[in-house]
């Protein structure tokens, strides 16, 4: 059976198809539906499908953060109070209004949030620490461990394919 029973279940043609996209986004649908084994049509189709149930949200090309003038990574947890659904919502929004914040996530453990944030140098983070972080809406306290060395970025996700 080609298609997925369940919307978010992907088969083993849409695995295909997604690690195709991730290894090389720029291919024409001629050269995804080839390497996968299928028409172009056929390709096009779920390639559509794909996009339509938001399992492709975008395409986009990867860059190099330290040849873009973006040498200091550092790993910021942040604390909020108080705890209000407002705050929450309000800290949220401003966090992904702000270019130098490039992944958040909200955690359990000692801080609320767990922020990557790219800038040029240390005096840089130092002046986005108080220009910026500081205000973010019910911000308490901010620990900051700056990258000595990327081990693993990656943006390709894992996604498996099933058995034929």
């Amino acid at each position: 059976m080609d298609s997925p029973n369940q919307p978010d279940r992907l088969d083993r043609r849409d695995a295909l198809i997604l690690n195709e996209l991730q290894r090389d986004s720029r291919q024409s649908v001629a050269q995804i539906a080839e390497r996968v084994g299928m028409s172009s049509t056929s390709c096009w189709k779920r390639l559509r499908e794909l996009e339509a149930r938001g399992v492709v949200t975008g395409y986009t090309v990867t860059v190099d953060r330290e040849k873009a003038g973006l040498s200091l990574c550092v790993i910021a947890e942040v604390n909020l109070a108080p705890h209000t659904e407002e705050t929450v919502q309000r800290f949220e929004r401003a966090v992904a209004a702000c270019p130098q914040i490039v992944s958040g996530y909200s955690t359990t453990g000692q801080s609320d949030y767990v922020l990557r944030v790219l800038v040029l140098d240390i005096k840089t983070y130092e002046r986005f620490l108080h220009d910026t972080m500081f205000r973010l809406p019910g911000v308490t306290h901010v620990r900051s461990s700056v990258v000595l060395r990327e081990i693993k970025a990656q943006a390709r996700l894992p996604v498996a394919v099933p058995a034929a």
